[in-house]
């Protein structure tokens, strides 16, 4: 199991997305289907279970969903976020007014089966790098609103977050070196963002081939990202990098997928990202069922 921790600021982010998907359901007229055929006396308890293999990532703002709606409504877990779940393994029980429960299921579900299903794929790239020193990182990738909730996804399935918005970090690439007027030196742009840069602050640079990363490597940046090298061009990096830099981290971005990612890996590269693990990942399936 992965023990994550929900902050503050994915609380207030999936605070503000819930109200968001409740008001675009339910608009001004609420839910008609329920007043028609629901008396407003009736209660339930219904089960939340998954129906494939995965890990569960969200659980959270399942019941966040109920909280806004009724605060009559009970959530009461039975497994945590990163726990590893089965066909038929019961997630929650959600217990009150039916109306509430009905009408919070689709919006709980989506949040839901959204953010495990990033965590399940995530799980998958981390298990077939087990072995070597390679990370997983996801990317910017990911839906405008949604960013704090599925890079939170990310860890919950084992991998790291890479920097979060363009406001934490430096990541200099090619078309920033293209637009740079003051000269198309790479070493350059990296001790110029350094020397103009907060303290402390991670810089990156993107190469595309070995000639570019000896530039690089001039500039004593903090990573290199190694673009949609393959893996002969990526195997001499890392010789390179270990010769000439190596404090330096390197990492393997493009082309990446769950079948390359393994011979990637063993390049000996420390980084690997993945901006499917947000842009691409298959929601999981989860059930609202009677028991």
């Amino acid at each position: 199991m992965i023990e994550e921790t929900f902050s503050n600021g994915e609380q207030s982010a999936a605070s503000q997305l819930i109200e968001m998907a409740l008001a675009e359901d339910l608009s001004s007229a609420g839910d008609l289907t329920c007043k028609a055929l629901i008396h407003s006396d009736q209660s339930a308890t219904v089960q939340i279970v998954a129906r494939k293999n995965g890990i569960l990532a969200g659980s959270p703002i399942g019941c966040m969903v109920f909280a806004k709606l009724d605060a009559k409504v009970r959530w009461d877990a039975f497994r945590q976020d990163g726990d590893r779940v089965f066909p038929g393994t019961v997630i929650a029980k959600v217990s009150g007014p039916l109306t509430s429960l009905l009408i919070g299921e689709r919006t709980m579900l989506n949040f839901m089966t959204h953010l495990s299903g990033i965590a399940t794929l995530t799980r998958a790239y981390v298990d077939a790098v087990a072995g070597t020193r390679a990370r997983i990182l996801d990317t910017r990738k990911t839906l405008p609103g949604w960013r704090l909730l599925e890079k939170y996804a990310v860890r919950c399935g084992g991998g790291t977050n890479h920097r979060m918005g363009l406001y934490d970090g430096v990541l200099i690439k090619d078309n920033h070196i293209a637009a740079w007027t003051e000269s198309s030196s790479i070493s350059e742009a990296v001790k110029t963002a350094r020397a103009k840069s907060p303290r402390g602050t991670s810089i990156e640079v993107e190469v595309d081939t070995i000639a570019q990363l000896h530039d690089a490597l001039q500039g004593s940046p903090d990573i290199v990202l190694l673009d949609n090298m393959n893996i002969e061009n990526l195997i001499e990096a890392v010789s390179l990098r270990d010769r000439r830099a190596s404090g330096v981290l390197l990492e393997a971005s493009g082309g990446v997928n769950l079948e390359t990612v393994a011979r990637i890996a063993g390049t000996g590269v420390e980084r690997i990202s993945v901006g499917a693990l947000t842009h691409s990942a298959p929601a999981l399936d989860l059930g609202f069922d009677w028991p």
